[in-house]
């Protein structure tokens, strides 16, 4: 099942390896209430995948609350928190809120969230955030960390599972299915015909760099069935300025990447690793110091499957 089913109503296949995984891990990880970090590329569907973590979440999911970061003011994020705080008593199922570029919140709004969270500042369960949360971030919040722009303790509460999500570019196998999936689907809401491809327009689909990854991908099937003419929207993808192109071939060699993901996973470990021996292999113990939930460690342990971690 692709994570593209829940959002825009029909199933599309993903053949790219990258993100086959990642669907794998969201259904393994939807109905536990671990903190999820999407990271990704403006365009590449952190708001796709968060809906299907939501649906996937039970048989009922609970309430669903989108904030966006970017736009956010401490005094109405404080408000909002409260406001759905107060009505958690009377909601269904696992109630879920999103937090829409959280990179984005300035020092006041992360303050404020980070004390609505479990073991946060304010005091009674009634006034606590009990809800998953779920995170969406272009810029990888470790980065603002490592800055100064991002709270440490709140990135550690949000990085309950991170999934990176792969630019379009990157999974050059999809752009045929998912082209053909959003001409259907155009054509459709236009009462248009849809229009048919020629080989020599989807090789030039597949090589093209999608900066504007999956959304991108979208608006030019739009424009294909709105003038019928697809040679000519897909030319207008070579008339890009100069600049933006080198900007978009310019990308860090894949060894650099995987590289630096490693060194990552191995600090996580060695973090992991420190807290146990402190506690004496006490998990809880450990998750608190840790400033994570204990189910978030337990997960993180079960990731790391190292002989040395009791099961």
């Amino acid at each position: 099942m692709s994570a593209l089913e829940n959002h825009w109503g029909a199933a599309v296949p993903s053949a790219s390896p990258t993100a086959q995984s990642i669907e794998v891990m969201i259904r393994d990880i939807a109905s536990t209430d671990v903190s999820v970090l999407l990271v990704g590329e403006s365009g590449t569907g952190k708001d796709i995948y968060a809906h299907q973590i939501h649906r996937l979440s039970g048989e009922r999911p609970g309430r669903w609350k989108k904030i966006v970061c970017a736009t956010a003011e401490a005094k109405h994020l404080q408000t909002e928190l409260q406001d759905f705080c107060h009505a958690q008593a009377n909601l269904t199922g696992t109630p879920q809120v999103f937090f829409d570029g959280v990179e984005e919140l300035d020092q006041p709004c992360q303050k404020i969230l980070l004390a609505f969270l479990p073991d946060g500042e304010i005091r009674g369960e009634e006034s606590k955030l009990r809800a998953r949360v779920i995170c969406s971030a272009t810029r990888h919040p470790e980065k603002e960390v490592a800055s100064g722009k991002f709270r440490r303790e709140l990135y550690f509460r949000i990085n309950g599972v991170c999934l990176q999500l792969p630019p379009l570019r990157e999974r050059k196998e999809d752009v045929a299915s998912l082209m053909n999936y959003f001409l259907k689907k155009h054509a459709e809401e236009l009462k248009k015909k849809i229009p048919e491809l020629q080989p020599e327009t989807l090789d030039a689909l597949r090589e093209y760099q999608w900066p504007g990854n999956i959304r991108e991908l979208e608006n030019i099937a739009r424009k294909i069935v709105l003038t019928g003419n697809p040679e000519s929207a897909v030319s207008d993808l070579s008339r890009m300025p100069a600049a933006e192109r080198e900007t978009i071939h310019f990308e860090p060699l894949a060894s650099l990447k995987l590289e630096s993901r490693a060194a990552s996973r191995q600090r996580e470990r060695e973090l992991i690793l420190q807290a146990l021996q402190r506690t004496k292999w006490n998990r809880k113990r450990a998750a608190r110091e840790l400033q994570i939930s204990y189910k978030s460690l337990l997960y993180k342990i079960k990731q790391i499957e190292t002989p040395g971690f009791a099961k």
